[in-house]
């Protein structure tokens, strides 16, 4: 499945993006339409109830204790008015995906899209957005259904796996899934929604993935707010008329290689990168014990 032939299977019938790849998974699993909206439906509630978990007062702190809290900080920032002017989508975007992020750390029940280490980045923005524009449940559900459609043609062509592909394939992944569901939410045609994702995708190629004593969240919770940033920037820039250069498939392929060239000791076996600075080193046997 290719980015280009989904956008124009969309374009031609003259539905979204998310209606395409309901069409499709109905057709594909002989469930109905309705039913499939009905289990995003479901995965909504849990997004919306893991961003509560996360913001809470009583926030749970993880088990290794390098992780919770931080999206309350930036919230209490947001609620103080001490925020950036302007900003409140963003504001909103990384307190959020923070939030959910750590609810995962914290062993709390999240949505793994597409993965439990970038599970912040799309529900993190795609909330903060429908707030702001005071958006329907169903346009969010729509939204996560081309979000879904978009990541399953990077798992086709690519990975969303850090061991395979570094963290350029789940956060990046994120970044472009949420990124493509952003652009239809703000009325984006589907040729411009995989231009959103392309550009998500270039924002982040190479990232490698390098957790701290091999844990999603050093620094995994922060790079899910760093990357909803990504997404929501590259959306702007694909509904203001900004089209990637190179092909959105092409950047996919592109993403791939990089992926496979990645060393080893940078694709989550916390032999290189951040976790193999002296800090990183310290908390590793601090927390594990050797």
């Amino acid at each position: 499945m290719f980015l280009a032939e989904i956008a124009d299977t969309a374009m031609r019938d003259c539905i979204s993006l998310g209606e395409l790849a309901v069409r499709l998974e109905s057709e594909e699993s002989g469930i109905s339409p309705s039913d499939i909206r009905g289990k995003m439906a479901e995965f909504l509630v849990v997004m919306r109830q893991a961003v509560e978990e996360g913001l809470s007062h009583d926030a749970r702190t993880s088990r290794s204790g390098l992780s919770g809290g931080d999206g309350h900080k930036v919230m209490n920032r947001y609620i103080r008015g001490n925020s950036f002017p302007g900003d409140e989508v963003l504001t909103r975007s990384l307190a959020y995906s923070l939030a959910i992020s750590e609810t995962n750390a914290s062993m709390g029940k999240i949505v793994a899209a597409p993965t439990a280490g970038s599970c912040g980045v799309i529900p993190g923005t795609f909330l903060s957005v429908a707030q702001a524009l005071d958006l329907s449940d169903d346009v969010v559900i729509d939204a996560l259904c081309a979000a879904g459609i978009v990541g399953q043609c990077i798992a086709s062509k690519a990975s969303l796996s850090g061991a395979e592909g570094g963290c350029q394939a789940e956060c990046g992944s994120a970044a472009a899934m949420a990124s493509a569901g952003l652009a239809q939410m703000g009325g984006g045609s589907p040729l411009t929604c995989i231009n959103a994702a392309a550009l998500a995708i270039k924002g982040l190629m190479g990232l490698v993935c390098d957790p701290v004593a091999g844990l999603v969240e050093v620094p995994c919770v922060k790079r899910n707010a760093t990357s909803s940033a990504v997404a929501l920037a590259s959306a702007e820039m694909a509904l203001s008329g900004i089209t990637s250069i190179i092909p959105p498939d092409e950047v996919v392929q592109a993403m791939s290689q990089v992926g496979r060239a990645i060393p080893e000791s940078l694709r989550e076996t916390s032999m290189g990168g951040l976790a193999a600075t002296q800090t990183g080193q310290f908390l590793a046997k601090t927390i594990l014990g050797r």
